[in-house]
């Protein structure tokens, strides 16, 4: 499991023109079952995604499909976890829970 943090490089405003773009991008991945959540950052200088991969370099690979990497909008960090204990509604998304 991932957890892929965004952060902004580029104004706002700038951010907003690539938003409906980025939700196709997640929506993809929600759809594949690699995403498991996503959402904004608070205060609003990026954003997280939570996502299953079988590793890092998948990780890395789905990344390059979003507009706001291709359009240069956010800096990616990749963080692998292995999770160690979960909520039981959870457990779909651990591998061998």
């Amino acid at each position: 499991m991932f957890i892929i943090s965004l952060t902004y490089k580029v104004p706002l405003d700038k951010v907003e023109e690539y938003i409906p773009e980025h939700n196709h991008f997640l929506e993809k991945y929600y759809k594949s079952g690699h995403f498991i959540v996503s959402g904004r950052k608070d205060p609003r200088t990026g954003g997280i995604i939570i996502a299953n991969a079988s590793s890092k370099n998948e990780a890395e690979q789905m990344i390059t499909e979003d507009p706001f990497y291709v359009h240069q909008i956010a800096d990616y960090m990749i963080t692998e976890f292995i999770p160690s204990k979960h909520n039981d509604n959870f457990k779909l998304f651990i591998k061998d829970a």
